[in-house]
């Protein structure tokens, strides 16, 4: 690993420590990244996507966890509810309603949600180097690969890179109180610690592996959310109509009362 000002042991995004320059510095050595946390936002996506692009491969696993005042929220009239997380369909459900919910009340820009969105649709389309293999050790072949752990006690905010095998060290960890979100990652005051350790790299890479194995393929289910489900990809067309159609609203009226009347 090259040596810079950003090359420390903690991160807590004071200056010259945030946790997104950390990555852009340490990914640009790195073959595969894992990433586990409890909540995955495309604002965090949309900060690293330049890095996270000439990566051979990408997995996310996410835990479909809401605390208790956002799920009170969101059911009000019965406290009690309980939410089946066993089976994979209720997972994907889950999975679409919170993913639906991020889009449409998400508070960043336009502009950096859309792209994020399209640029890690087109990361899951796409192949990885070597589509067969990532296939055989249970794989989709693809550059980037979403899971959904279908529970919702997960709390983790693990990032588990391996470099290439040119570089002195094996691999990293970096854990703490950081989400893939923009305010996890550049905002908001955190704190986390980057180990290198071969060993602490194989303990985490074991523990990820026992819960990516458990998890819930969701590559499919996120392209068509958003897609299909959400506002960001309805044709510019389709929303320069409707605009005309508001502006000449009156004029339209009368055009199918006539018609009708015809």
């Amino acid at each position: 690993m090259s040596s810079n000002k950003t090359d420390l042991t903690f991160f807590t995004n004071d200056a010259n420590q945030t946790l997104l320059d950390r990555f852009k510095a340490t990914l640009a050595d790195t073959r595969l990244f894992d990433i586990l946390v409890g909540y995955f936002h495309a604002s965090g996506f949309y900060q690293l996507y330049d890095a996270i692009e000439p990566l051979e491969k990408t997995r996310i696993l996410v835990g479909l966890g809401i605390d208790d005042e956002v799920y009170h929220a969101l059911y009000p009239d019965d406290r009690q509810l309980k939410i089946d997380f066993e089976s994979h369909a209720n997972t994907k459900k889950q999975f679409q309603d919170k993913l639906i919910q991020e889009i449409e009340y998400s508070t960043e820009p336009d502009e950096q949600l859309e792209v994020g969105l399209k640029k890690f649709i087109e990361f899951l389309h796409a192949d990885c180097p070597f589509p067969e293999i990532d296939k055989q050790q249970g794989g989709n072949g693809k550059k980037l690969e979403i899971r959904a752990f279908p529970s919702r006690n997960i709390h983790a905010k693990v990032y588990i890179g391996r470099f290439r095998p040119e570089d002195r060290d094996y691999g990293f960890v970096i854990t703490g109180s950081s989400n893939f979100t923009q305010s996890g990652l550049e905002d908001n005051l955190e704190f986390n610690v980057e180990l290198k350790n071969r060993a602490d790299y194989e303990f985490a890479k074991a523990k990820f592996e026992e819960l990516w194995k458990d998890a819930v393929e969701v590559s499919e289910k996120y392209i068509e959310i958003v897609q299909q489900k959400t506002w960001l990809f309805v044709s510019k067309m389709f929303l320069l109509c409707m605009s005309l159609i508001w502006s000449f609203q009156p004029v339209v009226k009368d055009a199918l009362v006539f018609c009708f009347l015809s």
